[in-house]
């Protein structure tokens, strides 16, 4: 991948920012498209604001760069959006990047982010166009998909689907859950044990480079989970995480946890915010894994450990 012209749209976001600050290390010419500005100064050098909906300024910063990669992250993934027209993104967007990459000959691979979302948690997908999603926001991503696989590009391609990625320069949700254990406001509940895909940022990159720099040709194999293997326990992982901190994560009793779920549901019929209702209680009660099986298969060795990237995520957030 050493000196070659990669195209990161969302390069502002939390992945993308990783991505740059990697490519950039190797030597790399890249481009970063967003509608924000980046997090890191540096970046600004590489960074041109555009809307991926506005189809010509998209085009003509494209094609002026004519980039060997492209890496679509630019997306919105909130979950507040009521119906598909509020994720423009995520499918006039996706179908404005498809209409330019026809008009790339000389591009070598397209990789498009999807989500773990085009399906609900711990669904066991048949195979590649099994959706089931549960969101609005699932259910662009599943556009999202249907609009590469309609406009399949003449060079190589892949769809990625990042699972639950944290580390550092990350941002709601997933951040949240460092800042609540740091906060010493998080608890184990009873002894129920919930197993999830997470995946560490910099294991992403690594899987995320390796798959951009891997033929994926055949047709049966264009799908692929980003994240780590195997599983977390969410108790386990709490649990480093508070003794980096110093301190040892407290217990709290299953009925009064679901106590507090009824609680916080009742006040929030009022408008009233409580930390835990019945939605967060299922959240931290219930397994939500995926399928690496793919991914494994060409990138098979993660470069960093669990712990390793709690301490570096650590540090990064008492440096921001």
């Amino acid at each position: 991948m050493k000196n070659s012209k990669i195209l990161i749209t969302g390069g502002s976001g939390f992945i993308g920012t990783n991505l740059i600050e990697h490519f950039l290390k190797n030597n790399n010419d890249v481009l970063s498209i967003d509608i924000k500005a980046p997090k890191i100064l540096e970046h600004h050098s590489v960074y041109k604001k555009i809307d991926i909906v506005d189809l010509e300024s998209f085009k003509s910063a494209v094609l002026a760069f004519n980039p060997d990669y492209i890496i679509h992250l630019a997306a919105r993934t909130d979950l507040d959006g009521k119906t598909l027209e509020d994720y423009a993104a995520n499918t006039t967007g996706v179908q404005n990047l498809m209409t330019i990459v026809s008009e790339l000959p000389t591009l070598k691979k397209l990789m498009v982010a999807s989500s773990k979302f085009v399906t609900e948690n711990n669904y066991q997908i048949k195979d590649q166009f099994d959706y089931c999603p549960h969101t609005v926001y699932g259910e662009s991503k599943v556009e999202t998909e249907r609009m590469v696989w309609k406009n399949a590009p003449s060079c190589d391609w892949c769809i990625i689907r990042p699972t639950s990625i944290w580390g550092p320069w990350f941002g709601v949700p997933y951040r949240n859950f460092f800042d609540v254990i740091k906060k010493r406001m998080y608890f184990h509940i009873g002894n129920i044990k919930c197993y999830k895909t997470y995946g560490f940022i910099g294991n992403s990159i690594y899987q995320i480079e390796t798959l951009l720099s891997t033929e994926t040709t055949s047709s049966d194999d264009k799908v692929f989970y980003i994240g780590d293997e195997p599983a977390y326990e969410i108790n386990e992982w709490a649990d480093e995480i508070a003794k980096e901190l110093g301190f040892n994560m407290p217990t709290m009793p299953v009925w009064f946890v679901k106590l507090l779920a009824k609680f916080g549901d009742f006040v929030g019929v009022f408008g009233f915010h409580f930390p835990m209702q019945s939605f967060r209680y299922n959240n931290m009660t219930k397994d939500g894994k995926n399928d690496l099986k793919k991914t494994l298969k060409i990138a098979p060795n993660m470069p960093f450990t669990r712990i390793e990237g709690v301490k570096e995520t650590l540090k990064w957030m008492q440096n921001n």
